[in-house]
């Protein structure tokens, strides 16, 4: 790590700290303003990934995954209405979603950095999205895996209901996944705008291209 890194690591840490303040109030039914947030985290792998290898860009998510375990540790000492804010479930799923995704990012990345600019970020967020929002909510709200914590009732996230209110009926944390899984595609389209304006900032000769 050097102090060029700084900004990465600095940005990464904000945002998991922001994701996990903000994922616990309501944006509409299906979603949490921590769904608008979190996903900048890609954004900053991929900017790291682009301007200074894979190596940084991996320390960097290391950073992240740190900061986020830090904050599940401190949600599970303060008691909401209905219990611990962050449950051993949602410890982990965020946990093993967070590292497992960012880490797929950055390798797809590495693969594809060499065509054109758009299709490196864009391909390795789509795809750390999509393996973020299954392993995040099937951990953290699945009946079939109630095995890991036998103490945490869930049976309001598997309340069957049509998806999205509008759907096929289907468990309710598979509309709340969907609903994520939605605002994730559209940011990656969108963050291809920022990621374009920084690297040029930080790489103007376009040597890390």
């Amino acid at each position: 790590m050097t102090r060029a890194h700084l900004p990465g690591i600095l940005a990464m840490a904000a945002i998991v700290v922001a994701s996990n303040i903000l994922v616990q109030f309501l944006f509409g039914q299906w979603l949490t303003w921590g769904a608008f947030t979190y996903p900048l985290a890609f954004l900053v792998t991929d900017v790291m990934s682009r301007v200074y290898g894979a190596g940084p860009a991996r320390r960097v998510v290391f950073v992240g995954f740190v900061v986020g375990v830090v904050c599940s540790l401190i949600g599970t000492q303060i008691m909401g209405e209905f219990g611990p804010l962050v449950t051993l479930r949602i410890a982990m799923g965020s946990g093993i979603a967070f590292l497992t995704a960012q880490m797929l990012d950055v390798s797809i990345f590495a693969a594809l950095r060499g065509g054109k600019w758009w299709r490196a970020p864009l391909a390795s967020t789509l795809i750390g999205s999509c393996v973020d929002t299954a392993f995040f909510f099937s951990i953290a709200f699945s009946a079939q895996l109630a095995w890991l914590e036998p103490g945490n009732d869930v049976s309001w996230a598997n309340e069957a209901i049509p998806m999205l209110g509008v759907g096929p009926v289907a468990p309710l944390w598979v509309s709340l996944a969907f609903a994520d899984w939605l605002v994730k595609l559209s940011l990656a389209l969108i963050a291809l705008i920022p990621f374009r304006l920084i690297v040029r900032r930080l790489d103007p000769n376009g040597s890390a291209a």
